[in-house]
């Protein structure tokens, strides 16, 4: 084992002990995020700024600083993120907080992601499964690793290339629809 491999895992295992500290159980999962979801770069600050569609909702948020995720700010995305047509809460993945942190990095953007689907319920998926072929029914987004997203100021094909460069997970862009699909999931890719 090298050097930068034993102090990135013992990185991985303080975090994991600090996060079980400061984490309300039902996120614990959330934070054990893969090694390929984390940040190209290292920063101090990471923030992400949502307007759910939806909802209507608006939230700026610091979610990670010091070194370390904000419980209170985990818990305010993933209020904001819910399936807003049951209302329940899910525990999103770290990790796609920071893939979209890098996203917004990469397109060079401060504006708001609008959110068109963050957590999706497994009754809420069922339904939209059987009434689209378009929905995987065992979508990411019960999971809270998956995000249906839009940038204003930037065309859905910006952010689909962008997200694919950082090659992290799923990209799918939905161009009638009006949004990119992007996950934690394996790497893969679909639409037009």
């Amino acid at each position: 084992m090298q050097r930068r491999d034993f102090l990135a895992s013992m990185g991985r295992i303080a975090l994991g002990a600090a996060a079980a500290s400061a984490v309300p159980a039902f996120a614990m999962p959330a934070l054990a995020a893969p090694a390929k979801a984390a940040p190209t770069k290292t920063v101090a600050r990471r923030s992400l700024s949502f307007v759910h569609l939806h909802t209507g909702e608006r939230l700026n948020a610091t979610y990670w600083a010091d070194g370390r995720y904000d419980a209170a700010a985990l818990s305010d995305i993933n209020h904001v993120l819910r399936d807003w047509r049951t209302g329940e809460v899910g525990a999103i993945d770290p990790g796609l907080f920071d893939l979209l942190h890098d996203l917004r990095q990469r397109l060079g953007s401060d504006q708001p992601f609008s959110v068109i689907c963050g957590y999706r319920c497994p009754k809420t998926n069922a339904m939209l499964a059987s009434r689209s072929d378009g929905v995987a029914r065992r979508s990411l987004h019960m999971d809270g690793k998956a995000i249906d997203i839009a940038l204003p100021g930037r065309k859905l094909t910006q952010v689909r290339e962008a997200a694919l460069a950082l090659a992290r997970g799923g990209v799918g862009i939905y161009s009638r629809s009006g949004f990119v699909h992007v996950d934690t999931g394996r790497v893969r890719q679909w639409g037009s």
